[in-house]
């Protein structure tokens, strides 16, 4: 008996464990090359580098972090510390559209001349407007810099960095398994005058029964007694 109910409840807990892999939300991430095609004031100049992108759960959205693993374009002058300003747009695909901007800090030292200027991570927020399979692929990256843009466009159509399994706001159905009561309909049991009416009448034909059986039985009682 032992044995049984321990590997009943064995069982259940593998059940319990696979419902919760079941209801977890899908992700996937992937650290894609990205070939930036750059417009900077000096002329046109292009780099590689991989992106990661990262998305962790916030109240109702994502928090998103895009990440450089290797520098992009470079300046011909040194730019001092908090000279550089980048910000990107990360493109949402699968059951959404549009794009997330994403922003970061300052450069935190300076960064020579004519070297690669390594981009800190951008961060944004990403609420979701759909439900389902949302993708989330590296956009322009737009570096500001003592007073001049550049601009870095994906010229190699990147894949997407991250797949989310997401849910809108308001937008989640009701469970499947809900309890429903009647015919099939989801109405409640009814009651009103026409239930009280019937157990009443019920009540009352089990009280008359009751008389009449009593009296019967009185009426059998008073014979033998006469005999």
């Amino acid at each position: 008996m032992y044995q049984k109910r321990t590997a009943a409840l064995a069982f259940a807990a593998a059940l319990a464990g696979s419902a919760v892999l079941m209801a977890a939300p899908a992700a996937q991430a992937d650290v894609v090359d990205v070939n930036y095609q750059c417009k900077t004031p000096i002329g046109d100049k292009s780099a590689v580098s991989p992106i990661d992108i990262k998305g962790v759960k916030s109240g109702s959205g994502y928090q998103l972090t895009m990440s450089f693993q290797k520098g992009v374009s470079s300046s011909p002058v040194e730019l001092g510390k908090g000279a550089m300003n980048p910000s990107a747009v990360i493109k949402l695909g699968g059951a959404e559209s549009g794009t997330v901007a994403v922003k970061g800090p300052a450069n935190a030292a300076a960064i020579p001349a004519n070297t690669p200027i390594k981009i800190s991570d951008l961060t944004g927020t990403y609420t979701p407007g759909k439900s389902g399979k949302v993708t989330f692929t590296a956009g322009v990256l737009t570096i500001k810099a003592l007073g001049t843009t550049t601009t870095c466009t994906p010229g190699n159509s990147p894949k997407p960095s991250l797949t989310l399994d997401v849910t809108a706001a308001g937008g989640g159905s009701a469970p499947s398994d809900q309890a429903q009561t009647g015919s099939g309909s989801g109405e409640l049991p009814q009651t009103g005058p026409e239930d009280s009416a019937i157990a009443l009448g019920t009540l009352g034909g089990t009280v008359l029964l009751a008389g009449a059986a009593g009296a019967l039985w009185l009426t059998r009682r008073h014979q033998a007694v006469r005999r």
